[in-house]
């Protein structure tokens, strides 16, 4: 098993940490010069069209905002709070500008990925769902079916594996691991517990579980940053010097700073980017699903929402992570991922900080599982079929319980690979999708606001 686990952190080392985050950025820039530099012209835009659809509700798929929240749901899980520290740790906090930069151009990425999703996005049972699979399948397949058929097939088992089984194995275990720290609760009754109140929402499909994040997304984005402002409170004096060292470690080393940790340049741009691209996942092929369920006048609406979601993800929460960790100085206490932002809760909250940490660990965690779990389900329909939505229920269910009860690095490690594997065919497919995305937006901002909507009636 361990040469087993080896060989797999070897793929990933090649595949993630240099091939995808190059591919990634790579889509990030192209996209952000194609649409001419979409996410900074339209950023203001895409809020107001969020504030403004946060209480409204369609008869057919789901509201914008609700789209949104299942996105966000799945983008902020456990990496938000041990990804940020490790990032910091293996790169300094030069990493975190660095971050912000991969978070601004995977806007452009997003972007694109919810045109297509909005584009191609089918309706089922009075719903719309839609994703990679669709406009793989209907895009790319224009262009070669063969093609199409194999990159949607591609993806969608490796989506299913990736979030859908192993992934919320690894997010279940983080729940049960924190609250066993936290209040000693045992783990298989965190892992019951979990499953039982996941299986109620998902057996009420994308309804149900938009219905919900629209209501769990905002609470604990707020409960978070309500803590983490608490604590740049109380270390108000060390806000500006950290902030000052963002800047200047992500264009200077670490050691002419006089750092104890030697820091590399290219470590802070590697460390940075990569924790950008992969806290949001943006280019992974993930949130296009829930964007092809909202119901808008045109795909557009639905393009500039999706940004929203990368910034809420990573110059939002990330960002205070971040900031706790540097104004805190617990990046210096020797410790590893989680228990660094631990040490930080701890220092601001004494031994109240371990209980407020596991509380919105277990928030972000369980709002992964059940966006995660939709992305999957969506897949399994691509694929075989509604008759398939029990199985992969019960399935997916069993994983969350079993998660809980073992050391999972193994199957962490094959969620990072098969991650990385449904990526290919996504880039891929948003690339060769190119001119269709640029006709979206040409034909939004040439003042064509309904004509989607009626072709979106007439597909109902």
């Amino acid at each position: 098993m361990e040469h087993f686990n080896q060989l797999i952190l070897s793929v990933n080392d090649i595949l993630a940490n240099r091939l995808l985050v190059t591919a990634l950025l790579g889509c990030g820039i192209f996209y952000t010069f194609y649409t001419k530099g979409i996410q900074f012209r339209k950023l203001p835009a895409a809020f107001r069209r969020t504030f403004k659809d946060i209480f409204s509700k369609n008869n057919t798929g789901v509201s914008s905002f609700q789209a949104l929240a299942v996105s966000i749901a799945a983008q902020v899980g456990t990496g938000n709070v041990a990804g940020v520290a490790t990032a910091i740790l293996a790169g300094g906090p030069g990493a975190i500008f660095w971050m912000w930069v991969a978070a601004l151009l995977g806007m452009g990425t997003i972007f694109a990925e919810a045109c297509l999703a909005q584009k191609y996005k089918h309706t089922e049972d009075g719903h719309f769902i839609g994703g990679p699979a669709y406009y793989l399948t209907d895009g790319v397949g224009k262009i070669s079916p063969r093609l199409g058929k194999f990159l949607a097939t591609f993806f969608a088992i490796s989506i299913i594996f990736a979030l859908g089984f192993i992934g919320n194995m690894v997010q279940s275990n983080s729940i049960a691991t924190a609250m066993y720290k936290a209040f000693h609760i045992p783990l298989f009754v965190s892992g019951i517990a979990i499953a039982l109140v996941g299986g109620l929402i998902f057996s009420g499909g994308i309804k149900r579980i938009a219905q919900f994040a629209q209501l769990i997304v905002p609470v604990m984005a707020i409960i978070y940053i309500v803590l983490a402002g608490i604590i740049l409170i109380k270390f108000h004096q060390n806000i500006i010097p950290s902030i000052s060292l963002i800047f200047k470690a992500a264009f200077t080393p670490q050691a002419a700073l006089g750092g104890t940790l030697g820091y590399t340049i290219k470590q802070a741009i590697s460390k940075g980017v990569a924790r950008g691209l992969f806290s949001n996942e943006a280019g992974m092929g993930s949130t296009p699903h829930a964007h092809a369920t909202a119901f808008v006048d045109h795909p557009v609406d639905q393009g500039y929402i999706a940004m929203v979601g990368v910034f809420i993800d990573t110059l939002v929460i990330c960002s205070a992570t971040a900031l706790i960790i540097l104004v805190t100085g617990a990046e210096q206490s020797q410790l590893q991922g989680a228990l660094i932002t631990q040490e930080a809760f701890q220092r601001a909250f004494g031994n109240l900080g371990s209980a407020l940490l596991a509380i919105a660990l277990t928030f972000f965690a369980f709002s992964t599982i059940i966006g995660w779990y939709y992305f999957g389900e969506t897949n399994i329909k691509f694929l075989l079929g509604k008759k398939a939505l029990k199985p992969y229920q019960g399935l997916v269910l069993l994983g969350i319980v079993l998660g809980t009860l073992q050391e999972i690095d193994t199957v962490w490690n094959l969620s990072d690979l098969f991650n990385s594997l449904m990526v290919i065919p996504n880039i891929i497919g948003i690339l060769l999708l190119h001119k269709e995305v640029k006709a979206l937006q040409q034909d939004k901002e040439g003042g064509n606001t309904k004509q989607a909507n009626l072709k979106n009636k007439q597909r109902i």
